[in-house]
């Protein structure tokens, strides 16, 4: 069975999450992924001419699993393991590894023997054998290691969760740098001065078309141990990673000056209020703040930017995420703003969405600064993406639709209304250098006016209508089929209001516009099912990914009515929630449409067959496709069961009170309902309650018989179906996978995405309607109608309105 990424992740931090305890997930989170660093550097490295890694013998994992349930297991892991492993690979450094016989942290004991034993049981798992894992953006310990990352930092709160960049962000950050389209070489350079774990470097790195040289710097050294472990378990085991404060004590340095880079990306701490610590801003050696003027002592973040800018080359590019405050404070920080604009730094911001880092909740923004034509620069390029997000628990997470619709406007520099627009200098100056966004875009909704007019005579406004346009551009005689003229500058409906939707879906030119969507969805996909049947082992996924979705969203761009980003979001739902994991399958082991029994283990450690299933190619599929007749026929018996069933409980309803037919029964079942047939059969009196009885046995009998007929029938078609699996072709399933369970599937969702423009339409003009359709002077009408009826009630019983 090949291994599913989704299942692997999830399996994966469930176990580790149960063996917590009490825990910090801040400190386990080191232990965890130095166990899976561990794990992955034994089975890639070890015994292998010419690694990266060196890998001491009796070093290794498996000298860690021999270890299991050892009193001393701790202080051998210590001594035994990684101290071996520390001093074989200069890359690695003793503070990398957090101490394995810390009773404050992991128990004392019985208690740190057996939480240590577990945690390397969890490990051992066949599916975590990494042996073959290629070390390319296709990796799937890379991404586990990624996974885990993002989830221990949304477990280890506020203040302890800065170590990781969300990687939709790192995303944003790598793209709109524009190393992807760079002349990049292994003397391209790149550098994170804040790195933490080190997602966001490595981010930059997968943009880049070739192998790259990064640099990294981090104050925190068990954070710094984590980012030199994830650049070897991503591949890029030359990395320099220095532990230190990058302000105060820069370790990335030539001589006397800063070392310069191509890239520099950072995620600083927010508005740091220790940055000058150490540090004599006035006097800094490297000239930092020369030209543009010191932050103030408790706000740090033009401090980092400044850093930035100084260990750029005369033609690097960078991006830093700050805090919205850096767009609009005052006093120093608008000296530096005013600066930095000036000398044409700073080509673009893009505002995010608030609560999406672990550390805060406030909102951030992506500055991007390019030394390239700075001298030239004749404004700044702004983007409000704020509004764009989904809910992810307690924060707010980037889809991939808003990551790819970010990347799209500010790299093409396209205008949008309420998103995108080009500040020139002038404006910006006139501003007084104010950066912040909403002076610029107005990204909020329009406001749904309610018309006076309209409430006090009646009437849609023509002015509500006209906000309609985009669906009457697509069906010009749709609006005179839903409304009729009341009066100058306002309509009624031609229609009633329950009959708005069938209208619409009637209407000859909204079936004309559906089925010219369906055609230029299906040309993409005749073209996909190629692709993609033409898939073979050692296939990149996240290429065949790639490839897809932007084939998909430059084929449904500028769709009218349809959101292409919505529609590439579809797809990349989809291959979250299963396709990857079918894709990945196939690249490790080819079409294989092998079925297999599910087994399931209780705590006892009994074993119960819960039947079988085959992952790449469901049961359904070949049931639907080979035995329709017979699936037909379950169909047709299952309604027949749902029938008796719903009459037995009908019959129970009707007959199961104080007084009815069922009364003397002490428990309703087919013996006891016997025996009292057999008890009054002969007694003239019990007529009704013998005609209720006889029913329902005669209901039980058959909804007993449709049972056992429903579970042959369903055994009978399973067994069918389990033995045509060896009957398939390569080329059927190929068929079967990509035309009936991955683009089927898709083509469904994006039906349902056509069918919510006829939902949004009529749900629109439905409110219109309600809110117009009766006006003032009826509604008063209506009132006093109501008064008088109260008050002839209340004469009618004594009393007196006053």
């Amino acid at each position: 069975m090949a291994i599913r990424k989704s299942e692997l992740y999830s399996s994966l931090w469930a176990s580790c999450d149960e063996l917590r305890g009490g825990m910090d997930a801040s400190q386990y989170k080191d232990y965890v992924l130095v166990l899976l660093f561990l794990k992955y550097i034994s089975d890639k490295y070890a015994g292998a001419p010419y690694a990266p890694l060196l890998i001491p013998e009796g070093s290794g994992f498996a000298a860690m699993v021999a270890l299991k349930g050892k009193a001393e297991i701790g202080d051998r892991i210590n001594k035994e393991i990684i101290a071996p492993l520390v001093a074989a690979n200069q890359q690695l450094s003793q503070s990398d590894f957090p101490d394995f016989n810390d009773q404050a942290k992991l128990g004392s004991g019985k208690e740190l023997v057996e939480r240590l034993t577990n945690l390397i049981a969890i490990f051992e798992k066949p599916e975590l054998n990494f042996s073959g894992n290629r070390a390319d953006d296709d990796d799937i310990l890379g991404d586990a290691y990624e996974y885990l990352m993002r989830h221990f930092a949304s477990e280890s709160g506020k203040s302890k969760g800065q170590f990781y960049t969300p990687a939709e962000v790192s995303r944003i950050k790598a793209q709109v740098l524009g190393i992807e389209k760079a002349a990049t070489s292994a003397a391209t350079t790149v550098c994170d001065p804040t790195c933490g774990s080190g997602s966001l470097l490595l981010k930059v790195a997968a943009q880049a078309g070739t192998p790259i040289t990064l640099y990294g710097q981090e104050k925190d050294e068990a954070t710094s141990g984590l980012a030199r472990m994830n650049m070897i378990l991503h591949g890029n085991p030359t990395a320099t990673i220095w532990q230190g404060n990058t302000l105060a004590d820069p370790k990335l340095t030539e001589g006397e000056q800063l070392k310069q880079f191509d890239f520099v990306v950072a995620n600083p701490p927010f508005s740091d209020k220790r940055w000058s610590t150490g540090l004599d801003a006035a006097k800094d050696k490297y000239g930092r703040f020369e030209g543009f003027g010191i932050p103030p002592n408790k706000q740090g973040d033009y401090a980092y930017l400044l850093h930035i800018v100084r260990t750029l080359k005369s033609a690097g590019r960078g991006s830093c995420i700050l805090p919205h405050g850096v767009l609009f404070r005052g006093n120093a920080e608008a000296e530096i703003r005013r600066n930095l604009v000036q000398r044409g730094l700073i080509k673009g911001i893009i505002g995010l969405p608030a609560n999406l880092f672990y550390g805060t909740g406030i909102p951030a923004c992506i500055v991007v600064i390019d030394k390239r034509d700075a001298g030239s620069r004749q404004g700044i390029f702004l983007v409000d993406a704020s509004k764009g997000f989904m809910k992810d628990g307690p924060k707010n997470r980037l889809r991939e639709r808003d990551i790819h619709k970010i990347v799209d406007v500010f790299t093409r520099q396209l205008e949008v209304p309420g998103y995108a627009r080009f500040a020139s200098n002038e404006e910006i100056a006139k501003n007084d250098y104010n950066l912040n966004l909403p002076r610029y875009i107005d990204s909020s909704e329009p406001e749904d006016l309610q018309d006076i007019e309209g409430h006090l005579r009646g009437g849609i406004p023509e002015r509500d209508l006209e906000a309609l346009a985009a669906y009457w551009a697509v069906c010009p005689s749709l609006r005179a089929s839903l409304f009729r003229p009341l009066r100058t500058g306002y309509l009624e409906l031609a229609v009633e209001p329950g009959a708005i939707r069938a209208t619409i879906s009637a209407h000859a030119e909204f079936a004309v516009y559906l089925a010219a969507i369906a055609e230029h969805f299906q040309q993409w996909r005749s073209l996909a099912a190629v692709q993609l049947k033409a898939l073979e082992p050692g296939c990149h996924p996240k290429q065949v990914i790639g490839d897809l979705s932007e084939g998909l969203l430059l084929q449904m761009h500028g769709q009218p009515l349809l959101d292409a980003y919505g529609v590439y979001q579809l797809l990349l739902d989809q291959w979250a929630d299963s396709l990857q994991d079918d894709v990945y399958a196939i690249s490790a082991d080819g079409w294989k449409a092998e079925p297999y029994r599910v087994i399931e283990t209780d705590k006892k450690g009994k074993t119960k067959d819960k039947g079988w299933t085959c992952d790449l190619l469901p049961k359904e599929l070949i049931t639907a496709r080979f035995f329709a007749d017979d699936l037909e026929m379950f169909a047709e018996l299952s309604a027949e069961l749902e029938q008796a069933t719903s009459r037995l409980a009908e019959l129970e309803e009707e007959h199961g009170g104080e007084e009815g037919a069922f009364a003397e029964l002490e428990k309703l079942n087919k013996a006891n309902v016997a025996a009292r047939i057999k008890e009054i059969k002969h007694d003239p009196e019990a007529a009704d309650e013998l005609t209720a009885l006889r029913e329902w046995l005669l209901v039980s009998d058959e909804e007993a018989k449709t049972k056992k007929m429903l579970r042959a029938a369903e055994a009978q078609l399973d067994a069918q179906a389990y033995g045509h699996y060896a009957q398939l072709s390569e080329a059927q399933i190929r068929d079967l996978v990509v035309d009936d369970k991955w683009l089927s599937t898709l083509a469904a969702a994006v039906q349902g995405e056509l069918e919510r423009v006829s939902q949004t339409l009529t749900g629109r003009i439905r409110q219109l309607a309600e809110r117009y359709a009766t006006p003032l002077p009826q509604l008063t009408d209506e009132v006093a109608v109501l008064a008088s009826r109260v008050e002839e009630h209340l004469k009618a019983m004594g009393a007196v309105w006053t």
